[in-house]
């Protein structure tokens, strides 16, 4: 399978803890390769490291300030270990012990590959409604009193709301909360998403 340099300079950049699980994942989805999938390809999409077989996305990986996430694109695999606190079917990733063993993931690139050499297509399923989290109620004050922000909340998809919501509600202090309202009242005002850098990173 071949490098792709984009690959190594997103990984370079991510937090100390978040380095090594993103490597030991692509050591394993390359070791795996030769054995199951010598089409395994690397490629950056929407700012994070994919691997695609065959021309289609089969798992991809991403780093954030405390853990990293990492799913398989067809939802059928590994569906029993879906999280709702992270991307991806395995949670919240803080260390390589939250890992499953290498055997075990490399079993699951192989039925992720034989869900696109069969054609079943992925995602292909409605998702279960979510739940929507609460608005604390200085975050709603703060954006009722900024018409743009307004404006833009009530335009925002569910998914864009509850990542700002999940982001203030986890707010450890008083003084953390106040600081994350208010950059998120000015990113809201402007029509962004609270990954918006994120998002647009290549």
């Amino acid at each position: 399978m071949a490098i792709e340099p984009k690959v190594d300079a997103y990984i370079a950049r991510q937090a100390d803890f978040a380095r090594p699980i993103l490597s030991h994942l692509r050591g394993v989805i390359h070791a795996a390769s030769p054995q199951i999938g010598p089409d395994i390809e690397e490629a950056v999409k929407w700012g994070m490291p994919f691997f695609t077989y065959k021309g289609q996305n089969l798992c991809n990986m991403a780093g954030f300030k405390a853990h990293v996430a990492f799913g398989f694109w067809h939802d059928k695999v590994a569906r029993d270990g879906a999280s709702e606190g992270a991307m991806g079917q395995f949670g919240r990733i803080a260390s390589l012990a939250d890992l499953p063993d290498d055997a075990k993931l490399t079993a699951l690139i192989a039925q992720a590959m034989a869900l696109i050499d069969a054609g079943d297509k992925a995602r292909s399923g409605p998702k279960p409604a979510r739940e929507p989290l609460p608005l604390h109620p200085a975050f709603a004050a703060a954006i009722e009193i900024d018409p743009a922000a307004a404006a833009a909340w009530a335009a925002f998809p569910p998914g864009k709301v509850r990542d700002y919501c999940e982001w203030i509600n986890d707010a450890k202090s008083d003084a953390t909360r106040d600081k994350r309202i208010a950059q998120a009242v000015a990113w809201i005002a402007e029509g962004k998403g609270r990954n918006w850098k994120y998002e647009k990173r290549s």
